[in-house]
């Protein structure tokens, strides 16, 4: 290739160079707009713990934000206690149709421990279907960013539903870290 050429591409090269860098295009990096329509795509069709749930198939377990004194009085815990067998005293764990994750003795790091535990036997009981509620959304008062990460893990498990918060927040977590990589 002829050196006018070469130095021809580098000088175009640059130019538009320039021009994507001032309107803050890069070919690795998406716009907010575009990851949430990519996360549409790949949430599309997927089933999401509804807001409201008041019966379950017989392999279903409610699972729900505790306390662990197992004092189940109020949201989602209350509802576990009064349908799906949770038992009073007990904040933790898997009892009748319901599981129990603590969520009112600290933040998010006192939590994971717990979510990890969750996930793990979600695992090795594939038989069930784990319907998954906005645990320390409610009365605890973590907000959905703060707990979704938790259950990222949970997202690729075939026998687990999730809130389509969290489902949400999770897949685009996962598409800005993907193109933050790039």
């Amino acid at each position: 290739m002829p050196e006018c050429l070469k130095a021809s591409g580098i000088v175009l090269f640059c130019i538009c160079h320039a021009i994507l860098s001032e309107k803050n295009i890069t070919f690795a990096h998406m716009t907010e707009q575009e990851i949430h329509h990519e996360a549409d795509k790949i949430l599309k069709g997927r089933v999401f713990t509804p807001g409201n749930i008041t019966s379950l198939g017989e392999d279903d377990v409610f699972v729900f934000g505790s306390n662990l004194a197992g004092h189940h009085a109020g949201g989602a815990a209350r509802t576990a206690r009064r349908l799906f067998g949770a038992e009073w005293g007990e904040g933790d764990g898997w009892h009748g149709q319901s599981y129990a994750i603590p969520t009112m003795q600290g933040g998010v790091d006192s939590i994971r421990p717990y979510v990890d535990r969750f996930i793990d036997i979600a695992d090795e009981c594939d038989q069930n279907t784990f319907w998954v509620t906005r645990i320390g959304c409610g009365i605890a008062g973590l907000t959905d960013e703060e707990i979704a990460p938790l259950f990222d893990r949970a997202f690729d498990l075939y026998n687990v539903r999730l809130p389509e918060s969290f489902a949400r927040i999770i897949v685009e977590n996962r598409l800005r870290k993907q193109h933050n990589q790039q």
